[in-house]
């Protein structure tokens, strides 16, 4: 999965800084690029004796949102969790320093597991695909039961009004992405279909869930988590930067989103053609195994102690609408030449499509 770098680091700079700060890793090191992360660029490290490290750093250039890429938020959670019993790879030190690899990184270790793009997770056996998803799932829950106080985060976000801060932030962040011009035809990025159509809806707040506040993760899907190399069970979750303190149903709805879009462009027709959404994402022969989207509730109800059913509907629109801005963000990144995966534009040209089978939806 890691290969050729494609965002040039100074490594002897790199060498030199974890020599002096992180004693376990022995330099020198063996720097290679990981072909996913569609925002903070990520590389494995080997150090002298084969041990194999990760390292997440802000990209380069300018940004595009001051609250996206933040790699300290990421270290400051990863670290506070190593006390429970929330799967979390160690992490090693953050450096805030930008003169060392251009930007701000931390260190955290290599999660020897499965990674799985695909959330039917291929290529296992009827009951292992079965357990990796309760894993999955009651992973979140016992994440969503941590009180931020018991690891001194309590100031990590704040405890009331997710949903409508999520609006405003995803206004501001959806202008600028809009106005990000392709580096070889300047040609703008554009607003994201029907949004401000979206961004009425779910304003309103008679119609918003009841309000709650536990830990989020804010990308918590199948992807971003490592399994066993062998046993169905969860070993640790990554990619934290949107991590705070929120509402869990956004979690939720986040990891349960295949079962939306499938589900969606069943019901879309031709408006979702050109769109990445499986239709086949199902519990049927296809997956033999895969549970449905209500177990995959039950399961989460069990664990975390409160029953999400009654506004898992709100949450999967929300959660469409959220899906529109990463696309739209991902776009921009590319528009700029600045993106992290090498898989960017193919994802960029699922924001029009995506957004056009959302507004038919409200």
């Amino acid at each position: 999965m890691a290969g050729e770098i494609r965002q040039q680091i100074d490594i002897p700079a790199l060498e030199r800084y974890i020599a002096a700060n992180v004693p376990d890793i022995k330099v020198p090191i063996e720097v290679k690029q990981f072909g996913y992360g569609q925002s903070n660029p990520t590389y494995q490290l080997t150090d002298r004796t084969g041990a194999r490290y990760v390292m997440r750093k802000k990209p380069p250039g300018q940004l595009l949102s001051a609250t996206a890429h933040k790699v300290e938020r990421e270290y400051r959670i990863i670290h506070a969790l190593e006390g429970t019993d929330v799967p979390v790879p160690k992490a090693y030190c953050l450096c805030e320093d930008s003169s060392v690899v251009g930007t701000p990184f931390y260190v955290m270790e290599f999660l020897d597991g499965r990674i799985f793009e695909d959330p039917a997770i291929p290529g296992v056996s009827e009951g292992e695909r079965r357990e990796m998803w309760r894993s999955a799932v009651t992973t979140l829950a016992k994440f969503h039961t941590v009180p931020p106080a018991s690891v001194s985060l309590s100031t990590f976000g704040k405890s009331s009004g997710f949903y409508t801060r999520q609006l405003a932030t995803f206004s501001t962040i959806q202008t600028a992405q809009a106005a990000a011009r392709d580096k070889d035809t300047n040609i703008p990025v554009g607003k994201i279909p029907h949004f401000d159509d979206m961004v009425s809806f779910f304003g309103n707040p008679a119609t918003q869930p009841k309000d709650r506040a536990t830990f989020v993760h804010g990308d918590y899907k199948i992807d971003n988590v490592v399994f066993h190399r062998t046993e169905p069970r969860v070993i640790g979750i990554l990619d934290w930067e949107m991590a705070t303190i929120g509402h869990p149903l956004s979690d939720l709805s986040n990891l349960l989103s295949p079962y939306t879009t499938a589900a969606v462009r069943a019901s879309a027709g031709p408006a979702a053609e050109g769109t990445r959404i499986n239709p086949a994402f199902s519990p049927d022969a296809n997956y033999p195994g895969l549970p449905s989207k209500a177990e995959c509730v039950a399961w989460y109800r069990e664990t975390a102690g409160w029953d999400p059913a009654p506004e898992m509907t709100w949450g999967d629109a929300f959660g469409v609408f959220r899906g529109c801005i990463i696309m739209q963000g991902i776009a921009a990144r590319y528009a700029m030449r600045v993106a992290s995966s090498a898989r960017a534009q193919e994802y960029a040209v699922q924001m029009g499509p995506f957004a056009e089978v959302a507004g038919a939806k409200l």
